[in-house]
């Protein structure tokens, strides 16, 4: 068994490769030598079926992490190009480990995708659990404080404040006393916005197009187009004003 230390380098040396094959015109790696780079780390923790596998799955990535690119593009008057973002935000940060982790999360890799995960949290503040599902179009501003939980689902043109939590409310317990892993976190429709600090708690559905206001504690389900404030009722903000 290789030691954590030895693993947590060989992951280094592969997220480092797979940044370079994601934003090519940003890197001054050949593509074919990142690849065979991210190969042969997988091969070595994950098994050879494994990096075939994932290399299929890259293209994959490449376009959803452009996508997530265009979508802080969009959000942030502060941009001057996309180089900055890929640079500079902890945003592209995070979703490039989730994203590589989610691939591995599918293809049954153990506790791998959640070190690359626990990494990108240690540098970034964003916390975001391998196995949730987030769709194209996923923008992080600022960042820190995130938490997703493992079975949150995020559409798309989905934009998340710093310190957002997306938990659970409460657990399940088996006979023999330890929490059950069912469908616990929130679900987040299309072009769904959430403010700093808002807390969305339990299994509950935030409907297509829904804003969420900053400081929220909110545990049930809104409809479409909701307009939820702090210290306001929802069925005061479900005419379409908004915040």
């Amino acid at each position: 068994m290789r030691s954590m230390k030895s693993t947590g380098e060989h992951l280094r040396t592969m997220m480092t490769a797979v940044k370079d094959v994601v934003f090519p015109l940003y890197s001054e790696v050949q593509t074919e030598s990142a690849v065979a780079t991210i190969f042969d780390t997988l091969k070595t923790l994950a098994g050879e079926e494994v990096a075939a596998s994932f290399l299929k799955g890259l293209p994959e990535i490449q376009r959803l992490i452009t996508t997530d690119v265009e979508a802080i593009a969009h959000i942030d008057p502060a941009v001057t190009d996309f180089k900055e973002i890929v640079f500079c935000y902890p945003a592209v940060t995070a979703m490039l480990h989730y994203r590589t982790a989610h691939l591995l999360h599918s293809l049954g890799v153990e506790v791998i995708p959640r070190m690359l995960t626990e990494h990108a949290h240690s540098v970034t503040g964003i916390d975001i659990h391998p196995a949730t599902t987030i769709g194209e179009y996923f923008a992080i501003d600022h960042g820190t404080g995130v938490v997703i939980g493992a079975t949150a689902i995020i559409g798309n043109h989905v934009t998340l404040y710093q310190g957002v939590t997306l938990g659970a409310k409460n657990f399940t317990y088996g006979n023999d006393g330890r929490p059950l892993d069912l469908p616990r976190h929130p679900v987040l429709e299309d072009n769904v916005t959430v403010y700093s600090n808002a807390s969305i708690l339990g299994r509950v559905t935030i409907g297509e197009g829904s804003i969420i206001g900053g400081n929220v504690w909110l545990t049930h389900s809104v409809p479409k187009n909701s307009r939820i404030l702090q210290g306001k009722t929802q069925e005061s903000f479900c005419d379409g004003a908004g915040i």
